[in-house]
């Protein structure tokens, strides 16, 4: 059987835990060649190692300019172009409005806006007719979340690059798709409550109970969706924002 992404060069950004990791490992086992990216070498290396053969880890953060450059600089050495491109690295904290700083503001805007823009801008050079580039959202986008109104707008903001850069792209024969998953089961979500784990259980329970499926997603559920998008199975997919999130988006 034919293998999805045979031959292929992916890059995944974030691809150090969580979602990121369970796509590269996904891409991996479907014929890619990955490249991931991490800010910690050490999770990077480890998450290479569970990847396999297949994979390269470039420690890189995506809000640094020459993080970026020094990315591509390697995958173009080693391989000369990028198929699919996973811009998946971001994050955020919680805040209400009344106690949002200008710190969190910059953290999560540098991570989720200027992070996804120049990571796509910078990859251009590399990309060629019938390239995926898939940016992760989050139903947040759509949706008003307490304490969480500076990570929802970034999100709001990727989802517009998306609109926005088909058009900018319409000649080049690149297709650009948002994911947005729901509350999935991540290192990044559990993170938001600290190390508790009857904190983390709670909040995992609490939502879940907010979604029509009954309970959170798991990081492989969204890499299946990814997986779709990068492939040829997607190839006049462009510019939709997909909801991987048990329905939240949808009620």
């Amino acid at each position: 059987m034919t293998k999805r992404l045979e031959g292929k060069i992916a890059v995944v950004t974030g691809g150090s835990s969580g979602i990121g990791l369970a796509t590269a490992k996904r891409f991996a086992k479907e014929g890619a060649r990955v490249f991931i990216t991490g800010r910690r070498q050490p999770e990077l290396d480890a998450a290479v190692a569970e990847i396999g053969a297949n994979a390269t880890g470039i420690q890189a953060d995506s809000a640094k300019l020459a993080d970026l450059d020094r990315l591509y600089e390697a995958v173009k050495a080693q391989s000369g172009r990028i198929d699919v491109l996973f811009v998946n690295a971001g994050g955020g904290s919680m805040l209400p409005i009344g106690a949002i700083t200008e710190e969190q503001f910059d953290d999560t805007f540098d991570r989720n806006v200027k992070g996804v823009l120049f990571t796509v801008q910078k990859a251009l050079p590399l990309l060629g007719a019938g390239a995926s580039v898939i940016l992760n959202g989050s139903t947040t986008s759509i949706t008003g979340t307490a304490n969480f109104s500076v990570y929802s707008a970034s999100k709001a903001a990727v989802r517009n690059f998306v609109r926005s850069w088909i058009l900018d792209l319409k000649d080049r024969g690149i297709r650009i798709n948002t994911i947005s998953p729901g509350p999935t089961e991540t290192p990044g979500l559990v993170g938001l409550v600290g190390p508790d784990v009857a904190a983390q259980k709670g909040l995992l329970d609490h939502l879940g109970s907010q979604v029509p499926l009954g309970r959170v997603g798991k990081p492989d559920e969204i890499a299946g969706a990814a997986l779709f998008l990068a492939s040829a199975d997607a190839s006049f997919v462009n510019g939709i924002e997909l909801f991987v999130d048990g329905g939240v988006a949808q009620v």
